[in-house]
């Protein structure tokens, strides 16, 4: 399983931490992404951290703003969210692959995913 947390509201230039507790799997084995999906969006791969060196990679939506990371002994992965902006308001989901993360922004690579926090930044 996959649980997220600490979603809300917040005001544009505002920031909020997620976090994403996992269970049941090798956590430290899995590389783990965040996504997120407005109405009428499809969901969009945003960051992506690995799960051997702890590489980093990010869309360019939030490159600069977003920094993923990964607590291996609590089995958390994190996404700090900075400069919030309207347009990030979604719902946010973390997911897990054994894949690798070559195809780290394509939902169908993952296996695992939460059931997503709502986000909403209010202008």
């Amino acid at each position: 399983d996959l649980v997220e947390s600490g979603g809300g509201l917040v005001q544009a230039g505002g920031s909020l931490r997620l976090s994403c507790v996992a269970s049941g799997l090798p956590f430290k084995d899995y590389v783990m992404g965040w996504f997120r999906q407005a109405p009428g969006k499809e969901r969009e791969g945003i960051s992506s951290i690995n799960s051997d060196d702890d590489a980093t990679v990010y869309a360019d939506s939030v490159k600069g703003r977003f920094t993923i990371s990964r607590d291996n002994a609590k089995n958390v992965v994190y996404l700090q969210m900075n400069s919030l902006k309207p347009e990030d308001t979604a719902v946010y989901y973390c997911a897990a692959t054994g894949n690798g993360n070559r195809l780290w922004k394509a939902p169908s690579s993952y296996a695992f995913w939460g059931q997503g926090t709502q986000v909403t930044v209010s202008s």
